[in-house]
């Protein structure tokens, strides 16, 4: 199971989180292993974020977990496409998008682990 959380520091619309749904969806189907079908999205807009001490007005953290290993390759891709996405659909500068990724081994979901 894919999750992505977004912290960005400007507002959403309704059609920008239905955009950026559908977008890293696409993203996570590029993924070998992975598919949207299971995929988990949030988004935290107008977040304060600092960096370097000073506050940006613009700027993005988007943490990607998933459930098992991906290859160093198929990250690099991930962080390559979030990091265009978010710059050519929310004016966010690609130095100031920061993507972290998890792997995580043991998932609850529906009452069950898998």
């Amino acid at each position: 199971m894919p999750y992505i959380d977004s912290k960005v520091t400007i507002a959403l619309s309704e059609r920008d989180k239905e955009m950026l749904k559908k977008e890293l969806g696409k993203i996570v189907d590029d993924i070998p292993g992975k598919s949207e079908k299971f995929l988990m999205i949030g988004f935290q807009d107008k977040y304060s974020l600092y960096f370097k001490g000073q506050k940006l007005d613009y700027g993005a953290f988007v943490e990607v977990k998933l459930f098992g290993g991906v290859s160093e390759d198929s990250l690099k891709k991930v962080i390559e496409d979030i990091s265009k996405l978010y710059s050519e659909e929310l004016n966010i500068p690609q130095n100031a998008i920061y993507v972290k990724f998890e792997e995580v081994d043991t998932w609850g979901w529906n009452g069950k682990t898998f």
